[in-house]
């Protein structure tokens, strides 16, 4: 069960790829906590209101850097896999890949539009008012919160079938998988 790099050169992506890739998963991760987080907390406090400015200053970043990570995507190629994988596990690793960057999209403009339905615009950094597509509407404001959380659990349930599957290339099929994303 060795987790020490591999002898042999695995081809890795580039720091670039690198940084995007491990600085947009903290960001996700913190988003998530904060937004667990705040909407446990009664009523309307000062607590509360600032958690909800974090959070939404959170999902923006996210929608920013993966625009900005899916542009550098396009004009990178992927590195080659150290070992050959099964078909079907090429076919899932795609599906994966590109269910997580649609939802890295999706969710935080599904909260951009549940905050708009809200009549609450988003300040981003509490400078920069962002535009407001859609008026308050009291009729699509829940539809859009469900909507958000949906997208969210979804999000986090792909992101544990990521890491689930990367352990499995780590600690069962020892392939260097992981060290393309560690270096």
């Amino acid at each position: 069960m060795s987790t020490s790099p591999p002898t042999s050169p695995v081809p890795g992506y580039g720091r670039i790829t690198v940084l995007l890739h491990w600085l947009i998963a903290l960001l996700i991760v913190a988003a998530f906590a904060l937004g667990m987080v705040m909407v446990d907390i009664e009523g309307i406090t000062p607590s509360k209101l600032r958690y909800f400015s974090w959070h939404k200053w959170l999902g923006v970043t996210v929608l920013a850097l993966t625009a900005v990570r899916l542009l550098w995507r396009l004009t990178q190629t992927a590195p080659p896999y150290a070992q050959p994988m099964p078909r079907w596990q090429a076919l899932v690793s795609r599906l994966t890949h590109g269910a997580l960057y649609l939802l890295m999209f999706a969710v935080p403009v599904s909260g951009y539009f549940y905050s708009l339905a809200a009549g609450v615009p988003v300040v981003y950094l509490g400078m920069l008012p962002l535009p407001v597509f859609i008026d308050a509407d009291p009729v699509l404001k829940p539809v859009l919160k469900e909507l958000h959380e949906n997208l969210a659990w979804l999000l986090f349930a792909l992101v544990v079938l990521h890491l689930l599957a990367v352990l499995k290339h780590q600690l069962i099929d020892r392939d260097g998988l992981l060290w393309r994303m560690l270096r």
